[in-house]
């Protein structure tokens, strides 16, 4: 049976769950008017709620506009925990671990691409292997090599020949979580994972090829590198089996723990153990080895996709300044300094289906972004738009530095292919101008445009709310899915 939740309205942005029952601060949702009736529609409102009684909760329960019902946490959510007195919760990172976004600017206009986009497309999907337990057998590591991509990430990569330096400057933590130790990870989890590097996966993970079709902050767009009319390129995916073997292993390990600690929760996805117990941190090193393998895997696409597009254009990836803009993560938990009810604090922020959005000035960033802020990524679907903002001020005044993550879904896998039946959506695509290609036709059906919410109100609520910038507008062109 449905559990209702009941919010209150702060002003045309912000809701709260005033705490209640066991509940230890407020839950607040940031959504628009006309989104909260879709909201409702699931148990998400619930999670929210649930959250707010985890143990050593410090500000509120947070929910970006692309909230939906998840593991435990809801997608979309933002949690904050006392180091000391805190806990950390595989259902708040989630099972894809690092899931994140890559996104790179290039010289190239419209024109440069006219006529050669389905080769583009058609190269990367020969390149990059997608789809379920997809795997590049042409990529074979020693158990040393594995062992330094969980400690090292997206480095490994670079120093094997895939990017360059400066890929790192402009990845989140430069690529590599601390704190990762392998011996703490199954050999199950190796197991899935030793293959896997560098391929896309499945379900909503993608390469796309867009346009730069709308921009609101100029001296930002051009500091980023994008500029009207010209083509970028976004890779979407994570930790593939590897981080889903770590997190599956945990969540018994955290039921254990939970019981183990006499830690009371309202709903057993929520288990979790004391930042400072052991199972505590067996599980945030066991999270960023998969994170580490995250940031590698896209590190390594995104080599590839260089050299896709040097070869069919026929000039080199400098030629064609396919420059990294930004690579972030958006499930992940990470130990941050934050300033709550006026003192400076040490806690562990779960970020769930949710962007870091750090504002100018901030230490951690690049120093060639210092002065502008961070960019996060907000990919849409493959039919609409995809978005790059910055962080503010307010963001780390309100959640912790953060912003949302995409559009999030409207419809269940399940339903979207349902709604889909008698249609082609790659041909629907296609009218549109966007060239599609993907593992399997069941794989557009669950992806297909309207399975998703409205970015673009997703990107409007953030931007009213003042916890993230608009800077430019992506149209996709062209598109390969898992």
């Amino acid at each position: 049976m449905q559990q209702h939740i009941e919010i209150e309205k702060i002003d045309l942005v912000r809701w709260r769950i005033k705490q209640h029952g066991l509940m230890q601060t407020d839950g607040i949702i940031y959504a628009s008017e006309a989104m909260i009736p879709h909201i409702q529609s699931d148990q998400s409102l619930v999670q929210v709620a649930n959250v707010a009684c985890l143990p050593g909760i410090v500000g509120s329960s947070l929910a970006m506009p692309d909230i939906h019902w998840g593991y435990g946490f809801p997608i979309g959510g933002v949690a904050a925990f006392d180091h000391d007195t805190g806990i950390i919760s595989p259902g708040g990172v989630g099972y894809d671990i690092n899931c994140g976004v890559r996104l790179y600017a290039t010289s190239l206009d419209l024109q440069d691409i006219s006529g050669r986009l389905a080769l583009l497309v058609d190269q990367l999907v020969r390149n990059i292997p997608s789809g379920v337990g997809s795997q590049r057998r042409d990529l074979k590591l020693s158990a040393a090599d594995y062992r330094r991509v969980l400690l090292t990430g997206a480095a490994w990569a670079v120093e094997h020949g895939y990017g360059e330096e400066q890929d790192l400057h402009h990845t989140e933590d430069h690529g590599c979580i601390k704190g990762a130790d392998p011996e703490v990870v199954s050999e199950r989890a190796c197991e899935r994972g030793r293959q896997q590097l560098g391929t896309l996966g499945s379900g909503n993970h993608f390469v796309e090829i867009a346009v730069v079709d709308e921009v609101y902050d100029q001296g930002i767009a051009q500091r980023l590198g994008l500029v009207l009319n010209r083509i970028a390129v976004t890779v979407h995916t994570g930790s593939r089996g590897f981080g889903y073997q770590v997190c599956d292993d945990f969540l018994k390990v955290m039921l254990k723990a939970a019981q183990k600690y006499h830690i009371s929760i309202p709903d057993r996805q929520l288990c979790c153990a004391p930042l400072t117990s052991p199972e505590g941190r067996q599980y945030m090193s066991a999270m960023a080895a998969a994170a580490n393998y995250a940031f590698a895997n896209r590190q390594i696409i995104g080599h590839w996709i260089r050299e896709t597009f040097a070869a069919v254009l026929g000039a080199s990836h400098r030629e064609l300044k396919m420059v990294l803009v930004y690579d972030i993560c958006h499930n992940i938990a990470k130990i941050e300094e934050h300033v709550v009810s006026g003192k400076r604090i040490t806690v562990c922020v779960h970020r769930k289906g949710a962007t870091r959005a750090f504002p100018a000035g901030h230490p951690q960033l690049p120093p060639d972004y210092r002065d502008i802020g961070q960019p996060v990524l907000i990919p849409g679907d493959m039919g609409r738009y995809s978005y790059v903002l910055v962080g503010t001020e307010r963001a780390m005044q309100e959640t912790f530095g953060s912003s949302c993550h995409g559009a999030g879904r409207m419809m269940s896998r399940n339903e979207a292919i349902k709604a889909s039946r008698g249609r082609s959506i790659a041909q629907e695509l296609h009218d549109q101008g966007i060239v599609v290609r993907a593992a399997g036709r069941e794989t557009l059906s669950e992806e297909m445009p309207e399975a998703y919410k409205d970015v673009a109100l997703v990107v409007d609520t953030i931007a009213a709310a003042g916890i993230g910038k608009k800077v430019v507008r992506l149209r996709p062109l062209g598109v390969i899915k898992g």
